[in-house]
């Protein structure tokens, strides 16, 4: 059995008193021989008569003893391990992580402590002063220890031995700085001895100047606050030099007791302390005394303790930051001298502030629309302690920043009222709420009349929202939720969802690779495969358990309406196999080459979807999705960056009369570029006339897919434009049915609606650009066939359209337009005939298979077919 750390294995007990013993007795040994030569040569006789004749002698001989002990213990006790005063010289003290935006503006910082570097030059000269008049009058003169101010601080201290009155100390700024940053803050007088010793190593280390601006920078101020740039924020809301003599005063008291000064209760104190200093100031010369009288007059004017004042909508965003970089640096200096909480990095992000406010407004939006009130639960539950509640709702670090809501903990429920309080200690009565609401339950309230609350619900349908540059795989926007102050899980990148018809434009571009092409003709009937003895046929469905009525209709047709049962058969007839390395090679999943996942029955997150889809956009070059550009060290030295490219001839001096040398490509090409654009050119489609025609009337060029898995589970929509590229998901955290009305094109879709809208300026109304060897033919959008009469145009009701083809696979030529008009006139009157929005499912098909509904626009000439 293996013994603990704290306990000594008797085996090294007993060699270390061996070898203990064996020193002591060669000690013994080397001594007894030295006083023998001594003897013998004549020195232990002379030494034995001086001690028996003279008293002086022995006197002397004590006294050496007595010093030659106090020096042992002295260095035993205090500086034996004492740390290098060299250290300083090299200390860099734990700085917050600072994060930017795209635009290079500070968006939030990763601190548990605020702390702000300023260098010597950058500290006023009246600020140092009051430091000086305060804690360290004699401190340009003396060499670490102040002999004379220690001697005061003891005499002081005797005087008030049995009064309440706290001594004063008499520690010099370098005592300080050696306890703040070399010793620790522990009361003891070996402690103190440290200290002293220490502050004189200080001093022959460092310059005055070095010493004042680590004191300045690491003196503990209260509010969570080290160095004075940040107890000037954290008590003025303003930077050091903007601070008036009265608030230079203010701050030069705090490190005596900065809970104490710092707190609206002890102000008169803090008042009678803050004009001390003025006075000590006045009679250092450091300011005259009119100023000072004047600095006397004015109020403390301290501003109310508050959080940081960062958007919370970037909530989502910043923790992923966090998660990836804590990955890749470690949280605390104990992991290494860049971690997330101490290292002082500078990370630059690809954060958009407009789209992100836009992402959170829009999917709030949805959220509250499909979810109405909410289901009356409480968001947490706590074991509540009447007389700890305060500290309760604080350490839960829960938050919301929707309307004027406010999170808070329920402390008592009488009837159908109740009380609530929050984390700054205030309390009221609370209305509306539900019976399931007891004391403890943490729940969401808003203002109702004077000091009263009522009882707010957040949505319990939940979902995620991402936005990525197509052109670098920039994330831009990432919300993860309703609200992310109140969890970090992110469901744009860690939840995992059943992608539904989202999927389907890679298995049409599989068909598209093995030889079809936008017109090529697909079955929309009754499809069947034989799953083995045990499980026996299977037979898939459209959406709503619907047939398709055996109809053959073009690739683009089935992909606009979504028809399940043309998806399987594509995905058969190109092979389920290849299918899969598409959906592999795009990075939505690795799967099982089963015809069920051509319908989105795998798994994927709103990111990988996204980044896919931003792969059609590029013509098929992908880039890996980011949300950190670069990262500095504390010193701005790049530890880290996502583009890691080199160009090894960029700078050389001369020119070597070569080609100009160029990064290489940080994308990966994915998908033939002529596929991904017949696919987005189809998925434009969508978009103009199909599922997705909501987004029809936006005016902007845009391509996308909508998505909705069985049960409805999950409601999707994915697109964009050729630059910019979202997607969303709404669902249950516990996926279960949304209601049989929940549909990608009616809940999904007018969540992306919004956030474009909100956002338009930033949209391209350039049109996506083919790539070489794509040929535009006209075609009649109906039949895919090839005609050579009509204006192609891009409306719902449309005709003729332009059509995107391979060279292989170029649409032949139709019919006469007579016998195609003649035709069309009759597929109309029998779709006037039979054509009715269909019913809403009563039944989902068989686990795992995604459904999509057709769309059901204004049935005109060309949309008359499409609603069969």
């Amino acid at each position: 059995m293996a013994e603990s750390d704290d306990q000594e294995p008797s085996s090294v007990r007993l060699r270390i008193r061996r070898e203990a013993g064996g020193l002591w007795s060669k000690a013994k040994s080397l001594l007894a021989g030295t006083w023998q030569r001594a003897s013998e040569s004549g020195f232990g006789d002379w030494y034995k008569a001086r001690w028996a004749d003279s008293r002086r002698f022995r006197i002397f001989n004590y006294l050496l003893g007595a010093f030659v002990v106090f020096n042992l213990v002295f260095w035993v006790a205090v500086t034996r391990n004492l740390p290098s005063a060299e250290s300083l010289l090299t200390y860099q003290p734990p700085l917050p992580t600072m994060v930017l935006g795209i635009n290079g503006e500070i968006v939030y910082s990763y601190a548990r402590e605020r702390r702000v570097q300023l260098r010597y030059v950058d500290f006023p000269e009246k600020l140092k002063n009051a430091y000086l008049s305060a804690e360290d009058k004699n401190f340009w003169t003396h060499g670490g220890v102040d002999y004379i101010g220690v001697a005061s601080a003891v005499i002081d201290n005797i005087t008030k031995i049995g009064t309440d009155e706290r001594g004063r100390g008499g520690s010099t700024i370098t005592q300080q700085v050696a306890k703040n940053i070399l010793v620790g803050n522990e009361r003891s007088l070996g402690r103190k001895l440290r200290e002293m010793v220490l502050a004189r190593r200080i001093e022959d280390v460092l310059t005055k100047q070095q010493i004042l601006e680590l004191y300045l920078n690491e003196i503990p101020l209260g509010r969570q606050s080290f160095g004075v740039e940040a107890a000037a924020q954290a008590y003025f809301g303003k930077s050091v030099a903007d601070l008036t003599l009265a608030e230079d005063a203010f701050l030069a008291i705090l490190p005596k007791a900065p809970e104490k000064y710092g707190r609206s209760n002890h102000a008169a104190e803090a008042l009678e302390r803050r004009n001390w200093v003025l006075d000590q100031m006045v009679k250092n010369g450091a300011v005259p005394a009119a100023e000072a009288a004047a600095a006397k007059a004015q109020p403390l004017g301290i501003i109310p303790r508050r959080g940081d004042n960062w958007d919370p909508a970037n909530g989502y965003f910043v923790e992923e930051v966090r998660r990836q970089l804590i990955e890749k640096y470690g949280e605390n200096a104990e992991a290494g001298p860049n971690s997330v909480y101490a290292g002082g990095l500078w990370v630059r992000t690809s954060l958009d502030p407009q789209m992100q406010k836009a992402s959170q407004d829009a999917l709030r939006t949805g959220l509250v629309r499909f979810g109405g009130a909410g289901n009356g639960k409480a968001l947490d539950h706590v074991d509540l302690d009447p007389d700890a509640w305060q500290s309760q709702i604080s350490l839960l670090n829960k938050s919301i920043s929707y309307l004027d809501w406010r999170v808070g903990l329920v402390l008592d429920r009488s009837g159908s009222g109740a009380t609530i309080g929050f984390a700054d200690g205030t309390k009221g009565p609370l209305g509306g709420a539900p019976a399931a609401i007891k004391p403890g339950d943490v729940v969401a309230a808003a203002p109702s009349g004077t000091q009263a609350w009522a009882f707010r619900s957040v949505p319990e349908i939940t979902g995620g929202m991402l936005l990525e540059d197509a052109h670098s795989g920039r994330i831009m926007a990432i919300q993860g939720g309703f609200d992310a102050g109140l969890g970090s899980f992110n469901r744009a990148t860690q939840a995992q969802r059943q992608p539904g018809s989202t999927i389907k434009p890679f298995v049409y571009g599989t068909g598209l690779d093995y030889g079809m092409s936008p017109s090529s003709e697909v079955l929309d009937g009754k499809f069947c495969v034989y799953q083995g003895s045990s499980l026996g046929q299977k037979c898939f469905q459209n959406f709503g358990n619907a047939g398709g009525g055996g109809a053959t209709h073009t690739m683009r047709w089935g992909l606009e309406q979504s028809r399940n049962l043309m998806t399987v058969r594509i995905a058969n007839d190109a092979g389920m196999d290849h299918v899969a390395q598409t959906f592999e090679r795009v990075g939505i999943g690795k799967y099982p080459p089963y015809l069920a996942f051509a319908l989105g029955a795998g798994e994927t997150t709103v990111q990988q979807m996204v980044n896919a889809y931003a792969a059609l956009a590029n013509n098929g070059m992908q880039y890996q999705p980011t949300v950190i550009d670069y990262v500095q060290d504390r010193s701005g030295k790049v530890i880290w960056r996502a583009d890691a490219r080199r160009c090894q001839k960029c700078n050389m001096p001369e020119w070597d009369g070569k080609p100009m040398p160029r990064f290489d490509s940080r994308g990966k090409q994915v998908m033939d570029p002529r596929t991904a654009f017949q696919v987005v050119h189809m998925l434009e489609g969508v978009v103009t006339r199909g599922t997705a025609y909501l987004l029809g009337d936006m005016g902007l060029p845009l391509f996308g897919k909508t998505g909705t898995t069985t049960g409805p589970t999950n409601v999707w929509f994915v697109g964009g434009n050729q630059d910019i590229v979202g997607g969303v998901y709404l669902g249950y955290d516990q996926p279960r049915p949304l209601g049989g009305w929940a549909q990608g094109g009616t809940i999904a879709a007018p969540i992306f609606k919004q956030l474009v809208q909100a956002t338009k300026p930033r949209w391209s109304t350039k049109p996506f650009v083919a790539p070489a060897e794509i040929h535009w033919v006209k075609v009649d959008r109906i039949s895919g066939k090839r005609v050579f009469s009509g204006a192609p145009a891009d409306g719902k009701d449309a005709s003729v359209i332009w059509e995107a083809f391979k060279a292989e696979s170029e649409a032949r030529p139709g019919i006469g337009t007579e016998e195609l008009e003649k035709q069309r006139a009759a597929l109309i009157n029998a779709a006037r005939k039979g054509a009715g929005r269909p019913k809403a499912p009563t039944a989902s098909t068989s686990a795992g298979d995604a459904k999509e509904p057709e769309a059901v626009p204004t049935i005109s000439s060309d949309a008359a077919v499409g609603n069969q």
